[in-house]
């Protein structure tokens, strides 16, 4: 098991404790748990065998620890009322680096497995550009994405493009019916900038005027009865303002293998066949059509899902049938990265698709919003903040920390780093953080070449690449040497990533490898300052250079992970 030589260790520690359950007589098992560093890799407690056998928990790890183990063990130690699995440096070395030489720049990568994963991320309405309170789920989603794919998983994303119901025609006719001096210049030369503005001035317009309300409603009758013309030309609108959104996100490192328009929901019948399909199970009020759900534990205006106007037009809670129908058809296991503020919405979806005997329902990962202090973001104050408008400060503040830290380089060369640790900030402090709590984006830590940050988990791989620079071509060295303390530590580190990296894609814990990255440069560096690498005697010297090499080789598949590139210098 070369892809995964703790899981290896692991599984001879649990063949181990099977043959102790047997000599002692035992009938339920107890678990191998991680041990503390000073006491071996793994332990066994006897405290669940107790009562069944009668005896003291110290006297029942004492009879345990007699049973043998296997390479990379040594002799089991009883510790009070524990077994301990203490491993044998020289061949714990050996077997780690034999992994990772075997697996090279794939180490961490796991077998493929055999479910189809959809995983749905972003999804903006295309009305215009990215808000930054939104950046979190392209962020997440896609660094959940890229984390699922190293553990083995199929996966493939999708953009689910809104460009049906209200907001988008509306946007549609601001664009037909207003000019450029109706709605001023944009804030910068791309489509989203230039379209936002027809949408925000044909929003106030309707606002204040019911002709305007009435012209928007009589288009999108038009469209609800499948005019293929005008949805040709809404959609011609809407794929102007993603192609904003998408270079937007094309710059922090997100794209999509698939997109769904809404549109065509439509037009292959799939709403029309959802509305009849729900005709049966619903009631009518005042015209409308909604479902009970009250049933599945929803109370009030919460239990009512309207899915019909009194107009006869869907609304996005039918399209949303409409689309899950079809993503079902489509995958094994589906995902979706959905604010914390369409809980409501995705627990009415999940209750009507059980009122319709329809035995799936899609992963939800909601996530909460993103906020900045107030007064902290130069640019464009007194309105809303984009994304862009983040990355672009960030990109700023990194590139004054190049200036400070790297006189030597040429201009071109300090704006290429402080793009890569601006962006790289940004979304490594955002995946950082468990999904479902706030955030609150502070430059101070973001860029802090120092604990948990993108800067400092970058320098560490440009320090590991440097020092492999510096020593040339690689020669076989004896890992046995690798005794120290230092040495085993980052052993031990680099023998875990594969199995941190499935635990993350299991539980889609995303911020799980960000803090297994950042603790993993920690423990690198902490080598680096206790062990001499290129100064050292020649076959330790080598012996230390694999190690570097590995080290090298997690750090970039870590961030990697995460979406972020792993510079060679910084």
């Amino acid at each position: 098991m070369a892809h995964d030589p703790w899981l290896e260790i692991r599984e001879r520690a649990d063949a181990v404790r099977r043959e102790i359950e047997t000599r002692l007589g035992v009938a339920t098992p107890a678990p191998i748990v991680d041990a503390p560093e000073d006491k071996g890799a793994f332990a066994l407690a006897a405290f669940g065998y107790a009562k069944a056998l009668r005896r003291s928990p110290a006297d029942i790890a004492k009879e345990a620890a007699t049973v043998p183990a296997p390479a990379p063990f040594l002799a089991l130690r009883a510790d009070g009322g524990y077994v301990n699995f203490v491993l044998d440096p020289a061949a714990f070395a050996a077997r780690v680096l034999a992994s990772t030489q075997e697996m090279g720049e794939s180490y961490g990568q796991s077998p493929v497995r055999p479910e189809r994963v959809l995983l749905e991320h972003t999804s903006a309405n295309p009305t215009g550009p990215l808000h930054v309170g939104r950046a979190r789920n392209p962020i997440y989603g896609d660094a959940l994405a890229r984390t699922m794919r190293l553990a083995g998983y199929r996966v493939t994303t999708e953009y689910l493009v809104n460009d049906v119901g209200k907001q988008m025609v509306l946007q549609y006719w601001g664009t037909k019916r207003l000019t450029s001096q109706d709605v001023g210049p944009a804030e910068r030369e791309k489509d989203d900038y230039r379209t936002v503005k027809f949408y925000q001035r044909a929003t106030a317009l309707m606002e204040g005027d019911p002709k305007v309300n009435g012209e928007v409603m009589a288009l999108i009758q038009r469209f609800e009865r499948g005019d293929a013309a005008l949805t040709r030309e809404v959609r011609e609108v809407s794929e102007g303002v993603l192609r904003g959104i998408l270079e937007t996100l094309a710059r922090i490192g997100v794209s999509y293998d698939s997109f769904f328009w809404e549109s065509d929901l439509i037009l292959d019948g799939s709403v029309r066949r959802v509305i009849d399909r729900l005709g049966g199970m619903s009631q009518e009020e005042d015209g409308a059509r909604f479902l009970d759900l009250s049933e599945f534990g929803l109370e009030g205006d919460a239990a009512k899902y309207v899915f019909v106007t009194k107009l006869g037009t869907s609304l996005y809670t039918t399209r949303d049938i409409a689309y899950h129908l079809k993503k079902m058809e489509r995958c094994d296991v589906g995902i979706n990265v959905l604010g914390e503020d369409q809980k409501l919405t995705f627990s009415r979806l999940k209750a009507a698709l059980r009122l319709m005997g329809v035995p799936w329902a899609p992963e939800t990962i909601f996530y909460a919003f993103v906020g900045l202090p107030e007064g902290r973001l130069s640019t464009r104050k007194g309105r809303v903040v984009y994304l862009d408008d983040l990355l672009d400060e960030a990109v700023d503040r990194a590139y004054e920390e190049v200036r400070k830290r790297r006189e030597d380089l040429s201009e071109e060369r300090m704006r290429e780093i402080a793009e890569l640790v601006g962006v790289s900030a940004v979304r490594y402090n955002i995946a950082r953080v468990q999904a479902e709590k706030r955030i609150l984006f502070r430059w101070e830590e973001a860029l802090s070449f120092e604990g948990s940050s993108a800067p400092f988990i970058q320098y560490s791989h440009a320090r590991a690449c440097g020092i492999l620079e510096k020593a040339g071509a690689l020669r076989k060295g004896n890992p046995a040497l690798l005794v120290a303390l230092a040495e085993q530590r980052l052993l031990r580190w680099i023998a875990r990533f594969p199995s941190a990296v499935r635990e993350a894609a299991e539980t889609r814990r995303v911020h799980a490898i960000a803090t297994f990255a950042a603790d993993f440069a920690g423990v690198f560096n902490e080598f680096y300052r206790d062990c001499p690498v290129l100064t050292a005697e020649p076959e330790l010297r080598e012996a230390r250079l694999a190690l570097v090499d590995a080290a090298r080789i997690v750090l970039q598949n870590a961030l990697s992970s995460l979406g972020l590139k792993a510079p060679k210098e910084m």
